[in-house]
């Protein structure tokens, strides 16, 4: 009680973001590369949500995730890139408390709804293989929206706990956050109060809404895996695991990447970092070349949409 009269977080005005430990003359190449890679991720994305939108074969429920996935990529990287390239250029490397807040807050929103909506791309793959038959059935219109809905809802949901929580501690130690943004676990690191409602938080969290996905995710795969494995031809067992390889791809390199940061020791927080920045960056600049480098469907898309713009020009 007397830290808190002593010390509440409302004194705290902004942190300091720490970036990568490494040279001066280093935080331009590393500008550099979060600029390249950020533009990579704006093209890639709006060049996939726009072949989606426009064309109307692919007006299909896997399709209507894969737009959902690339607008939510394309938010949580905007919501940590521009600020880190901004503090590379700068001095001060600092961050208010408010704007460390919202940081927190969108990239949660945006981190735990991909998560839901990569397990719903699942349930829709094992649809697709295992009940051909009864996949406009089930895959509704109205059904794909009520689970990106309740993507965005778990979303919120778990951000609003996690900010609140997080932020309602006192900073009077330190205001020094070693990341190139606002994160969780080196929030609480610099916090000089109990953090044991925050830990319980974060398991319940865990437990009740990121640990249901995974299950989905990896039930949907083991049933996909049982019914290819049934199929007598190979061409076939070839074209039914091309359909979901796209997905098992981007969630094997999302999830891992989290786990790394998340699971390990905090041993080598420049390792960390480095990791973090893969699934920051690198997975949301990766997964529209996943889906559209092996995608047929998307392919003829682009190239449709490139002879209207040279048949006008």
């Amino acid at each position: 009680m007397g830290d808190r009269e002593a010390c509440n977080h409302s004194d705290v005005t902004d942190f300091i973001l720490v970036g990568f430990r490494v040279r001066p003359d280093l935080h331009i190449l590393l500008f550099l590369l979060f600029l390249l890679v950020y533009g990579m991720v704006l093209l890639g994305n709006i060049t996939m949500i726009g072949i989606i939108v426009t064309d109307s074969q692919l007006n299909t429920p896997m399709y209507f995730f894969l737009g959902n996935l690339s607008f939510i990529d394309l938010s949580y990287s905007t919501v940590i890139a521009p600020k880190a390239m901004v503090n590379f250029m700068s001095e001060k490397k600092t961050v208010s408390f408010v704007g460390c807040a919202a940081q927190f807050f969108f990239f949660a929103l945006f981190i735990v709804t991909e998560g839901f909506v990569l397990a719903a791309m699942a349930y829709d793959r094992f649809i697709a293989i295992c009940n051909p038959l009864l996949y406009n059935v089930h895959m509704s219109r109205r059904l794909c929206t009520q689970l990106v809905a309740g993507s965005y809802f778990c979303g919120w949901v778990s951000s609003i706990l996690q900010v609140t929580v997080t932020f309602s501690v006192s900073f009077c130690a330190s205001r020094v956050i070693d990341h190139f943004y606002c994160d969780s676990y080196q929030i609480e690191k610099i916090s000089s109060s109990n953090i044991f409602v925050n830990k319980m938080v974060s398991l319940s969290l865990a437990a009740f809404i990121i640990l249901p996905t995974i299950v989905v995710i990896v039930v949907s795969y083991m049933y996909i895996v049982t019914t290819v494995l049934k199929i007598p031809s190979s061409e076939g067992r070839k074209k039914a695991f091309s359909t979901c390889s796209s997905h098992l791809g981007v969630v094997s390199l999302l999830y891992g990447t989290v786990s790394f940061v998340y699971l390990t020791p905090p041993s080598n927080p420049e390792l960390r970092k480095v990791a973090s920045v893969v699934y920051i960056l690198v997975t949301p600049m990766l997964n529209p070349l996943i889906y559209s480098l092996r995608n047929k469907d998307v392919n003829q898309a682009l190239r449709k949409i490139l002879w209207k713009k040279k048949a006008l020009s």
